[in-house]
């Protein structure tokens, strides 16, 4: 994501302070085979449209994802959070547990 940036051993997202080692960035082969599940326990895949769940506010700027807000074209990715996708907002990387397949 584009508000990441690296600090030491580590990577930082700039939206929510959350932090991992660059070492677990580069195994991305192995955290691919891990499963993702939205808020319902559905296994959400590459591709797959979702909705929010809930209004999300966005650190370090006035915009909030509203609630009931469809997202298409999910991507999968390894860390806290999985899964990153592109609105009209911008481009965002969020949890799986405020999203609901479609």
């Amino acid at each position: 994501m584009e508000n990441t940036y690296q600090d030491g051993d580590n990577y930082v997202c700039a939206d929510c302070g959350y932090e991992w080692p660059m070492a677990a960035a580069s195994n991305n082969d192995a955290e691919s085979d891990s499963v993702v599940k939205d808020a319902n326990g559905t296994v959400l895949n590459e591709g797959d449209a979702v909705v929010l769940i809930k209004d999300l506010k966005v650190k370090g700027s006035s915009i909030t994802l509203k609630q009931g807000t469809k997202v298409k074209s999910i991507r999968l990715v390894g860390g806290d959070h999985e899964v990153d996708c592109k609105m009209e907002a911008g481009s965002f990387m969020l949890k799986a547990c405020y999203l609901r397949k479609v």
